[in-house]
């Protein structure tokens, strides 16, 4: 997906689009690398001002749209992925950077929207002294390189004065000011740098109010923004090719390799752009949460975009390698974005210093919208908060599996599970359920309840199932005090479900069900299970199978624990021997099991990808507050895992905010569960990686190596990450199957 939430934003990204396919085809921009690197305007900038793309943020009293960042952040972004050449990311920084000034900043602001071009220079990137002189600044020093500083007419950079302080001034190319282009990496952009030489700017060239962390912020975020366009161009561009292009008698989008790889790559296409997207949102946020969103799309977005887009580039084969294919043209845009912010171990660093005492803030500002709505939320939730819970699950992973009084008001009320319809929950809508989430996230002391297994069952008995299965299951599952399993894998299948061979035969009045489940977690303090079964040995693979609801005391159910490396027992082989089922529990009809499984599986992957918000990191926490020889090690890799886990929640957040808009669904579901998986295996190898010795240790405070034994059960809960590249690869992107 671009990162348009709105209709207005996904028009925006249409026109930029069409724009370039009309004035900058990529034929055009090779035939001008040369101009390109001298500075020069291309031939479509007075167009593509006339059209105010380039001002869509600017306030309206400066010639500007009067839009957002976040619209602009759209512009880049499409821009990106159309390879327009030249001054946009460059000019557009350095005006949103100037919006954060105060009056001062009007003048450059008009000059900007009219169409001057511009840079913006940040402090470790220069070392400018400035004196002042009156009237007037006295300006000495250089820069590093810079990107668009070729074709700039307008600077905007800060300087160090004689007492110490930053201030920014705005400058132009003239007397004592030298701009040295050289060639630069990105052959669609030039690069250089600027010399400061007793050059003398007027009191009025200074723009007072802007704070350099705010700039920061915002040059990665929409340097992020770029690198994002650029990554989903490629990946979408590289998927094309595989889904058409044949070798040994078919498309090569059919190898189960390729598919993978296909698919992976639209994760981390979905968290670069997510990552984006919430740099660009935070804008208006605390500076340290707008630091922890940038320092995060640093790391997914720019500094990954380089290996992304090579892994773009090799599904082409040889051929994407060549200097006529365009890909590689990406892969140079890539490359340079990431080195314009410098070392990536110092935004790892950054985002770890942050993520010591801080968690990336998915609030959602949705003005006085459903007031009366979030009044009667918060009511309810501070009377719950003067109740408690008498019986907990008796796992911490769980608290939201307690039950007494405070959860049975929660129930009454309908916000245990909210989206479920009435009387069961409220029927939230999607901005609705934003405001719950909300009103919980303000009362930390009060924990969401969970249904637990039952909470991707559930959905499936209400939506088909009957008046007697809502009326016998709903409310004790909402209350807490009926637990559920699934019992869907068998030793034979697996994942693939369609394979079973638990066979349901029709006798009078039921069903006798025969087989051999496996895998099953919670099984053996399962009151109820919701079982697949054959029920027509004959038909075709994905039909004649039965969705049944088992009483797990029935006869002929005998469960027998799995114990785990951990040295645990979570998961459970369940053995049927003629369990007898009633017409009554079974939901539709018999050979509705495999689209009912499959809606089930839809939520539980929904579920599972919520994970996110548990903490993975409490260990190497601890030992990046600690000083030693690992802790900047520990730091960095706080960063990188805390980054990773921003993106999958900015991934959800997204998505919730497209449903709140109104459109439909998308792929979040399965991109998220996999994700997950990458997460994990990314939070365990760093904390063993930093925990040394203590891991020789089966028990230590804080926990090392029980939580990663306990690692293979998410990893592979709701299917294997193998299975969830499929779904995505099929499913999604629409490979062809084998």
């Amino acid at each position: 997906m671009t990162l348009a939430i709105t209709a207005e934003q996904e028009q925006l990204v249409d026109a930029v689009r069409r724009f370039a396919a009309r004035h900058a085809p990529i034929d055009k921009t090779r035939a001008a690398f040369d101009s390109i690197a001298a500075g020069e305007l291309p031939s479509w900038w007075p167009e593509f001002v006339d059209n105010g793309f380039h001002a869509v943020h600017l306030p309206g009293h400066a010639g500007g749209q009067g839009g957002t960042l976040a619209d602009t952040a759209c512009v880049v972004e499409a821009a990106a992925a159309a390879l327009l050449s030249g001054p946009l990311l460059s000019t557009v920084t350095a005006s949103a950077v100037a919006t954060l000034g105060d009056a001062s900043a009007k003048p450059l602001l008009v000059d900007l929207a009219a169409g001057a071009t511009a840079v913006v220079v940040l402090p470790e990137h220069c070392d400018v002294r400035a004196v002042s002189e009156g009237n007037s600044w006295r300006l000495n020093g250089v820069s590093d390189s810079v990107l668009g500083i070729s074709a700039a007419q307008r600077i905007l950079l800060p300087a160090r004065t004689s007492v110490g302080d930053e201030r920014w001034f705005v400058t132009a190319p003239g007397a004592g000011l030298k701009v040295e282009s050289k060639q630069g990496t990105d052959l669609c952009t030039d690069v250089g740098f600027f010399e400061l030489t007793d050059h003398v700017v007027p009191d009025s060239a200074e723009i007072s109010g802007i704070s350099t962390e705010r700039a920061r912020c915002v040059v990665v975020a929409l340097a992020a923004c770029a690198a994002a366009g650029a990554v989903r161009r490629c990946a979408d561009a590289a998927t094309e090719y595989i889904r058409t292009r044949e070798q040994f008698g078919r498309p090569v989008g059919s190898f189960q390799a390729l598919q993978h790889k296909a698919a992976t790559l639209l994760v981390d296409s979905e968290l670069a752009a997510s990552a984006a997207w919430d740099a660009v949102r935070a804008e208006t946020e605390s500076i340290d949460q707008h630091r922890l969103a940038a320092a995060s799309a640093a790391v997914m977005a720019v500094g990954a975009a380089p290996d992304l887009v090579l892994d773009a580039m090799l599904m082409f084969g040889a051929i994407g390698y060549t200097w006529e294919h365009d890909t590689h043209l990406y892969w140079r845009r890539a490359t340079s974005l990431a080195a314009s912010l410098g070392p990536m171990t110092r935004w790892t660093r950054e985002a770890g210093e942050l993520a010591c005492t801080l968690k990336r803030s998915t609030a959602i500002n949705l003005g006085d919208g459903e007031a009366e709505f979030r009044s009667w939320v918060a009511d309810t939730l501070d009377q719950a908060l003067g109740l408690s819970n008498h019986h907990y699950s008796g796992d911490p992973r769980t608290p939201g599996l307690a039950t007494g009084p405070q959860r049975d008001l929660l129930a009454r009320r309908g916000l245990v599970a909210p989206n479920l319809p009435a009387p069961w929950g409220v029927g939230a809508s999607a901005v609705q359920q934003v405001i719950i989430a909300d009103e919980f996230d303000k009362r930390p002391g009060l924990v969401r309840p969970s249904l637990g297994i039952a909470e991707w069952i559930l959905p499936t008995i209400l939506n088909s199932g009957s008046d007697l299965q809502r009326e016998r299951f709903a409310w004790p599952v909402v209350h807490g005090v009926q637990r559920w399993c699934q019992l869907f894998s068998e030793p034979g299948a697996g994942s693939d479900l369609a394979s079973l061979s638990t066979r349901a035969t029709k006798v009078d009045g039921g069903w006798l069900i025969n087989g051999h489940k496996i895998w099953t977690s919670l099984a053996d303090r399962a009151q109820f299970g919701a079982l697949l079964a054959r029920t027509d040995p004959e038909a075709k693979k994905h039909r004649g199978i039965g969705y049944f609801l088992i009483d797990m005391a029935s006869p002929g159910v005998e469960v027998s624990p799995i114990k785990q490396a951990s040295g645990r027992w979570e998961f459970n082989e369940v053995f049927l021997t003629d369990v007898f089922v009633s017409d009554e529990m079974l939901v539709g009809q018999p050979d509705d099991g495999w689209s009912l499984a499959v809606s089930t599986m839809a939520v539980e992957r929904t579920a599972i990808g919520n994970y996110v918000t548990i903490d993975r990191t409490n260990v190497l926490r601890e030992i990046a507050g600690t000083t030693g020889s690992e802790q900047d090690a520990a730091l960095r890799a706080l960063g990188d895992v805390e980054s990773y886990s921003t993106a999958i929640k900015a991934l959800v957040l997204r998505e919730t905010l497209r449903l709140v808009e109104g459109q439909g669904p998308g792929a979040t579901s399965s991109i998220a569960k996999y994700a997950m998986v990458t997460l994990l295996r990314r939070a365990w190898t760093a904390t063993l990686d930093l925990s040394g010795r203590v891991a020789m240790l089966e028990k230590s405070e804080p926990a090392v190596v029980q939580p990663y034994f306990d690692a293979p059960a998410e990893l592979l809960g709701g299917g294997t990450p193998e299975i969830q590249l499929t779904v995505i690869a099929s499913m999604v992107l629409g490979l062809p199957r084998n």
